[in-house]
């Protein structure tokens, strides 16, 4: 015999280990984006999640690997951020706002 699953308490269940991004928070990941996009920097980008972590890649070219990462873990009671490029740590932050401050400076500076 079979068993019937429910599948709104399934989700449910499964939602609270995910990490993703909220619609805010993708909307200030584009603005950085666009901006960068608009002086030809940055060509690409691709949103991944895998369970506890959730990633913002940016891309030079869409056939390279992520120039920089914006990853989202969780930390017992909130969340954390990190800005990647390639297995460099650029900023940990609290706040996607104070991680994203790492783009204010210009992009050889902090390829380099």
């Amino acid at each position: 015999m079979s068993n019937l699953i429910n599948l709104v308490d399934y989700a449910k269940r499964n939602k609270r280990h995910k990490v993703t991004f909220e619609r805010t928070e993708l909307r200030t990941l584009l603005e950085v984006y666009s901006r960068r996009v608009a002086t030809g920097e940055w060509r690409d980008y691709a949103v991944d999640q895998h369970g506890p972590v959730a990633m913002f890649s940016i891309f030079r070219h869409s056939y390279e690997t992520p120039t920089f990462s914006i990853v989202k873990t969780r930390n017992g009671k909130g969340f954390d951020y990190a800005v990647m490029s390639s297995r460099r740590t650029l900023k940990k932050a609290g706040s996607l706002h104070e991680a994203l401050k790492v783009f204010d400076k210009p992009l050889s500076q902090l390829i380099n």
